[in-house]
């Protein structure tokens, strides 16, 4: 059992979606589906979390991921706090784990925390209280898990439920991307027929990240017949490292354009986690054209999180 399971194999926690099985993710996106209307306002909330509090404790900056689970657990009837570690008495010295405490004193019952080092939200899980429930918003370059839950929804409703017929290829800076490796749990969970990676030989992994996945340097040629394109960003620091010679050598060598996606299947999709720096990693045409499935990624995070938070706390 993995410490998010508890032993009576209900999850406590979401740190991560490696080792979860297939059946609890699909239950996850079956219920972000069903209650997706809700999740877009189209139907009155939901009152299943009447009464209940929880805490966005965010050590690192976010407007997509905070604002989705603010919304996600107001549209369940939740009270919602919104706790900016800059600002907050960490800064006076206070441990994380102290400002855990301090919450749960007040009844907070659920944390979705986002930090900066790998491992520190499932740390902070080891020192929750009983009947405490923490989800991972994204730690370190490690896990974005209900990043990795809404894109395999977003797929899922483009693609079918059959994972095996789809080859999908992942372009970009997988190396320091928390949201490629939930991204890799999930498809790997699912059943995905091929996975390819594609990207600089100093953005892609050296361990056991890439397992099982076909790896290559040549985008053209990697994107030959996929059927969905899952781009990321390209964090500009790495130009700093030296990891990245340009923004214009790398939109030339992994920019997707319309021409180069051509090259895909013809009913192909293309995903983007966001923020998209438009003209490096994705051209305007292909990130408002047709087969671009990026608002929908940002309207399934709502009902994502709904479906996350209902099956912790509800």
């Amino acid at each position: 059992m993995t410490p998010q399971i508890d032993s009576d194999g209900r999850l406590r926690h979401l740190l991560t979606l490696d080792g979860l099985p297939k059946e609890m993710i699909c239950r996850m996106l079956d219920r972000a589906g069903q209650i997706r209307d809700t999740a877009l306002g189209r139907t009155q909330r939901r009152h299943s979390l009447d009464g209940t509090t929880i805490c966005t404790l965010f050590f690192e900056p976010s407007t997509r991921t905070r604002s989705s689970f603010h919304i996600a657990a107001q549209r369940l009837g939740a009270d919602v706090l919104n706790v900016d570690a800059s600002t907050s008495s960490t800064r006076k010295g206070e441990t994380a784990r102290d400002t855990l405490r301090n919450l749960e004193a007040m009844g907070v019952r659920g944390f979705v925390v986002r930090h900066a080092e790998d491992g520190a939200v499932a740390t902070l899980a080891g020192e929750a209280g009983e009947g405490t429930t923490l989800v991972n918003a994204g730690d370190g370059t490690s896990a974005h898990p209900t990043q990795g839950l809404l894109d395999a929804l977003t797929l899922r409703q483009a693609k079918g439920a059959d994972f095996s017929k789809l080859k999908v290829l992942i372009v970009g800076d997988v190396k320091h991307s928390r949201v490629a490796r939930s991204d890799l749990h999930a498809l790997r969970a699912l059943g995905t027929g091929e996975i390819r990676v594609c990207g600089p030989s100093a953005l892609l992994p050296d361990d056991a990240t890439l397992a099982g996945c076909t790896i290559g340097n040549d985008f053209d040629a990697m994107l030959e017949g996929v059927d969905a394109v899952m781009m990321l960003r390209l964090q500009r620091e790495r130009m700093e490292e030296g990891l990245v010679s340009s923004l214009e050598d790398y939109h030339r060598q992994y920019g997707l354009s319309a021409q180069r996606l051509s090259r895909a299947a013809k009913d192909a999709v293309v995903l983007h986690p966001g923020p998209i720096n438009r003209g490096v990693e994705i051209t305007d045409e292909v990130a408002d054209g047709p087969q671009s499935l990026v608002l929908r990624q940002v309207s399934n995070g709502v009902a994502i999180r709904m479906a996350v938070l209902e099956m912790l706390l509800g």
